[in-house]
């Protein structure tokens, strides 16, 4: 290590442990342990630039373990990120750009948000996916995208399930331009990492076909560098790099885990400082050689490559004007530009599961959007994921379309965030909508990052019959509902669920579900599309005098329609409303609004085969089921919980009696 070097590295554990003390809050542990590891790919290997941070071919950084926020902040720093030495200073302060954990689209340089251990990891693998199939569709594809994607992560993100789930598909897919720095540190907050941890990680990283570099020193950089290039290298298989650190270095509690969340403090702070890394300058203070540093490596190098890329860019413009025109249009997930302006004659009279339908449209919106990418968690007979034609997306057929996610709900949302971080592909995943719940945190990410992501939830009611309670989804309905910006969509029919589509394939920052039956639906007469899009709307109008408002969802809309038609037989005139999005109909006019309920709150019902919990925002009555189901064929189960359109029709009177 020559002197620019343990200056600069230096700097940057000198500029953590000030960040970290003045916040009085933070993770200074990893963040200074990992401090020569992160300098030595940021001057030497990674290739970005800073003045343009969202350019399309440069190298993807996830910081997997978003607690050592700190260490990123000052990298992104030095390297001339919109991070000024004021905003270091507000540190996990209120408004600030350098909040707790790593947040993409609020901090300039940050490539995901991360924090929750673990998703990190699969995000990483979706970004080198991304950067596979983006290369592959193109002619001379490598031209437009050709980076790496790097991730760092430590003990804790290999303790979460995720982690493996992603590990063992990236090993799979041979995604060679993946590199993984395991910051071994053998310390968790508990204490010493064999309390919970004695597993051979790079055993467990050979067996998921990865290549594994040892570096037994996290100060060297130059084993480090050379690790990084020997990674490169790589041909057929990702690498994870596993680095030997000490958690908290310099500070006299270095190595145990009083050093992992808490601020190293002014004494032990300044003995680190000037006694361990030399280093004794005020707080916050940055050498000019060190920015200079940074701006001849890091700086230099990412504008010799981002010239050199509009070089290209021009020249592939006169050769393939077609493709470059796409490529341009794509690279930033908007797709309106490809939805077709019509909607399908759909046939009058048919009956079609909505799971069938979402198949249909699919395979219809694809023959317009060429870079839509996107498969099911092992079930994609079941869930209609699969596109007509074209091959799976796997090491020989780069630019297939169809993924095969195997049984790894959680990896496959995270790693759909991570493609669509980095851009040029629209994405879709899909399972059983029981086993949303396996993907919660990362549906949660996407709505927290602005993502576009699409979910094809399926058997979304008591009615997915004899696999019993533990299929059968009844409160996962309202756990969707409840996270903020996301489209959580119920159709209908044929006609609402290409609407639904069309919906989530033209939002750009908001995260669709489309939540789907596997029953076969009537199409309804006047069921609609802008309806559709507007979250509700009047599906079955009363005929005079309107007695009761019935708001209903999916499958439940049929038979809101029958119900109405037996009450009617008795003089009682209520209106059917479908209901398909609570988020859509919540952006709508109070006018709007009023004129599809028509009646307050006290004479309206809502009707949904789930849980009715949320449902009191809208309605005072609810024809739910709020328990599990049970194991029977479908008809039975329904007749066992008396979900039909004569109980409905005996309740509604119930209540008018009332």
């Amino acid at each position: 290590m020559n002197e620019i070097d343990k200056v600069s590295v230096a700097t940057i554990r000198s500029m953590v442990i000030d960040m970290i003390n003045k916040a009085n809050s933070g993770h200074p542990g990893m963040a200074l342990g990992s401090a020569p590891l992160l300098y030595t790919l940021f001057t030497r290997h990674l290739i970005a630039n800073s003045k343009d941070s969202k350019w399309f071919n440069r190298d993807r950084f996830v910081m997997s373990s978003g607690h050592a926020s700190s260490l990123l902040y000052t990298m992104l720093h030095l390297c001339g990120y919109k991070i000024s030495i004021d905003d270091l200073k507000q540190f996990r302060q209120l408004d600030s750009l350098t909040p707790g954990h790593p947040e993409v689209g609020h901090t300039d340089g940050v490539d995901a948000t991360s924090g929750p251990l673990g998703q990190g990891i699969a995000q990483a693998v979706g970004m080198a996916m991304a950067e596979e199939s983006v290369r592959a569709n193109y002619k001379d594809g490598e031209t437009l995208c050709n980076h790496y994607t790097y991730v760092l992560c430590g003990d804790g993100c290999l303790q979460e399930g995720i982690s493996q789930e992603a590990i063992s598909f990236a090993g799979h897919q041979k995604l060679n331009k993946l590199i993984l720095f395991y910051d071994a540190n053998q310390v968790t907050l508990d204490g010493s990492l064999d309390l919970s941890f004695s597993e051979c990680v790079k055993s467990r990283f050979v067996a998921s076909e990865w290549n594994v570099i040892d570096v037994e020193d996290g100060n060297d950089i130059d084993k480090i560098d050379k690790a990084i290039i020997d990674a490169k290298r790589s041909k057929d298989k990702p690498t994870m790099i596993c680095v030997h650190t000490i958690i908290g270095y310099g500070s006299s509690k270095q190595g145990t885990s009083k050093v992992h969340g808490s601020p190293l403090g002014v004494e032990d702070g300044k003995h680190a400082k000037v006694e361990v890394y030399g280093f004794d300058h005020e707080d916050f203070y940055v050498p000019d050689e060190v920015y200079k540093h940074f701006q001849d490596t890091f700086g230099k190098r990412g504008n010799k490559a981002y010239e050199s890329y509009k070089t290209k860019l021009v020249s592939y413009q006169k050769d393939n004007p077609m493709d470059y025109n796409r490529f341009l249009s794509l690279k930033d997930n908007c797709v309106n530009d490809y939805l077709p302006n019509v909607y399908p004659i759909y046939e009058k009279g048919s009956l079609l599961s909505t799971r069938a339908a979402s198949g249909k449209a699919l395979n219809s919106y694809v023959l317009s959007i060429p870079n839509l990418i996107g498969g099911s968690a092992d079930v994609a007979g079941s869930v209609m994921t699969k596109l007509d034609g074209g091959c799976n997306f796997d090491p020989n057929c780069r630019y297939g379309h169809n993924i095969n996610w195997g049984i790894r709900e959680f990896a496959m949302a995270s790693a759909q965030n991570g493609m669509l971080l980095h851009g040029g592909v629209r994405t879709y995943v899909g399972c059983f909508a029981v086993f949303s719940d396996y993907m919660k945190p990362a549906i949660r990410m996407a709505a927290l990052s602005n993502l576009p992501a699409i979910y094809l939830f399926s058997h979304d009611s008591i009615a997915v019959g004899e696999d019993g309670p533990t299929h059968q989804p009844i409160e996962q309905l309202a756990m969707l509902r409840s996270i903020p910006n996301v489209y959580v969509v119920r159709p209908c029919d044929e006609r609402e669920t290409f609407a639904a589509w069309n919906l989530a394939l033209s939002s750009t920052k908001t995260p669709t579900a489309l939540i789907l039956s596997r029953q076969n639906l009537p199409l309804l007469d006047e069921s609609s599309e802008d309806g559709l899009f507007k979250g509700a709307y009047i599906v079955s109008k009363e005929k005079s005098k309107l007695d009761m408002t019935l708001l209903a969802t999916g499958s439940e809309v049929s038979l809101a329609i029958q119900a109405q038609k037996i009450l009617l037989e008795e003089n009682i005139d209520v209106r059917v409303v479908s209901m398909p999005c609570w988020e859509l109909f919540d952006k709508q006019t109070d006018e709007y609004k009023k004129s599809v309920l028509g009646l307050p709150r006290e004479k309206r019902i809502s009707v949904e085969m789930l849980s009715t919990f949320g449902w009191d925002k809208w309605s005072r009555y609810h024809f739910g089921i709020d328990e599990f189901g049970t194991s029977a064929p479908s008809k039975d189960a329904i007749r066992k919980f008396d979900f039909t359109a004569e109980n409905l029709a005996n309740v509604i009177k119930d209540v008018l009696s009332k």
